[in-house]
């Protein structure tokens, strides 16, 4: 486990259009890295043209890098479902690099996801976990997030199971 650090080098900037490559490249990375822990595989995302990139980016959840200097340590992000309810949304794509798990990179980057989510008016952050990452479900759990009962499994894997956490926000 990487030793805890001052964390003032570290800035949460939020991923715009002209990011687009970096939050490629830092998708990339996590998918090779924890192949297992996505709903995405590396082989369906390295697909994707330049132009889908800054589509997906432009469009798709509300994201955010930690920064080390210029150096991306971390990414997350908030994604409202269709068929969720209004007052919900998820937590997804939490990835930390190795060498910075440990340090509070982590928590850095979900507790400037949950202060997104309460000034958006949402009241509940719900995620996914894979049963295997057991350092992860700690690490939710330690935050406050407790498990819904809910289950499933990886699109790509059905072995792959995981359960559902969610963190109770309170009212706006």
């Amino acid at each position: 486990m990487a030793e805890r650090r001052d964390l003032s080098g570290v800035e949460v900037v939020r991923v715009t259009d002209d990011l687009w490559q970096v939050y490629r490249d830092v998708r990339l990375a996590a998918l090779i890295d924890s192949p297992r822990a996505f709903w995405s595989t590396y082989a369906e995302v390295a697909t994707r043209t330049d132009e889908q990139w800054r589509e997906f980016v432009a469009a798709g959840p509300t994201t955010w890098f930690a920064l080390e200097g210029r150096r991306p340590v971390g990414t997350v992000g908030l994604w409202h479902a269709d068929e969720q309810a209004q007052d919900e949304v998820f937590l997804i794509g939490m990835w930390v690099p190795t060498v910075a798990r440990g340090t509070g990179v982590a928590e850095l980057l979900v507790a400037t996801a949950l202060e997104h989510a309460r000034q958006a008016g949402y009241r509940r952050v719900v995620l996914d976990v894979a049963d295997e990452n057991a350092r992860a479900a700690a690490f939710y759990e330690r935050l406050g997030f407790r498990a819904t009962g809910a289950t499933g499994t990886m699109p790509w894997d059905p072995s792959v199971t995981e359960r559902e956490l969610a963190l109770d926000l309170g009212t706006p």
